[in-house]
């Protein structure tokens, strides 16, 4: 949304200069060309479609733990700014992808990542499914906060995602998630039963007011995408405020936390599950 709202009318051209250290391939440059993005959970595609004759030219990014796009004057470059896109103006400009931990990357293509799952936000229906037809899948014997960050299953969600996601259902985070989704399929065709001769209407109310964990990991990420201040714009500097106000779990001091079987730390309250690292 950034990118595309930043680069709106703007016509970028000539060398698309990338650092020595960037993690990833040189990209050809073009005489003219307009830039827009699309995303699939965790991951971008930049498209740069020429003025003139010819194909567009596809990036699909991963951003890592830091990486983000700016538009800034190409004399002021920020740190890190491993790949950008010169504008044609005069001073040019420079659409940055800007990574100071060098944990994201980029390959040309429009493909996305085949063992990716789903997004949780634009593919719900899609996702929800992809989870509930798979629950034999070995993935699902680890702790519901381990399967959480599985991108073939959860494309999109994080680690502060998960934290919040399990802390409004109060399900503790070393639960076996095959245990936590086999009840939630269960009350599912349960509801299915009960539901069947209610209005669309009264069905979606019933939704927002008993989410279940697979509409949460809908909703949540939903709650930061749609919030009336933008939380992501690098060029805000209260942004970080506002979003460490609207977590509940996550970083909140009196919350517990442990790191999971991966070494990642999760965040929580009450007991951690019967899964829980010793």
């Amino acid at each position: 949304r950034y990118i595309n709202e930043a680069c709106a009318g703007l016509v970028f051209s000539g060398a698309i200069e990338r650092s020595a250290v960037g993690r990833g391939p040189e990209v050809p440059c073009s005489e003219a060309y307009r830039v827009t993005a699309a995303s699939r959970g965790k991951e971008l595609r930049l498209t740069l479609t020429p003025l003139g004759p010819g194909e567009p030219l596809h990036l699909v990014f991963r951003f890592g733990m830091s990486g983000s796009f700016r538009l800034c004057p190409a004399a002021e470059l920020p740190r890190h700014a491993h790949l950008r896109f010169l504008t044609g103006e005069s001073p040019p400009r420079a659409l940055c992808f800007v990574d100071p931990r060098r944990f994201g990357s980029w390959r040309l293509g429009d493909a996305w990542q085949p063992d990716r799952g789903p997004c949780v936000l634009t593919e719900y229906q899609a996702f929800r499914e992809n989870v509930l037809k798979n629950l034999e899948d070995k993935a699902f014997d680890k702790p519901i906060c381990e399967a959480l960050l599985n991108q073939k299953f959860f494309n999109g969600i994080g680690n502060y995602l998960r934290a919040e996601i399990l802390y409004r259902l109060k399900i503790p985070p070393f639960e076996k998630a095959r245990t936590v989704l086999e009840a939630l399929k269960d009350q599912e065709q349960e509801r299915r039963k009960k539901n069947s001769s209610l209005t669309l209407s009264k069905k979606l109310k019933l939704m927002r007011e008993n989410p279940d964990l697979l509409e949460l990991c809908h909703t949540v990420p939903m709650e930061v995408v749609a919030a009336e201040k933008n939380l992501l714009d690098p060029d805000d500097s209260t942004n970080y405020a506002a979003f460490k106000s609207w977590l509940q779990c996550y970083l909140v001091p009196g919350m517990s936390c442990l790191q999971d079987h991966n070494g990642r730390t999760v965040w929580f309250q009450g007991e951690p599950g019967p899964l829980a690292p010793k």
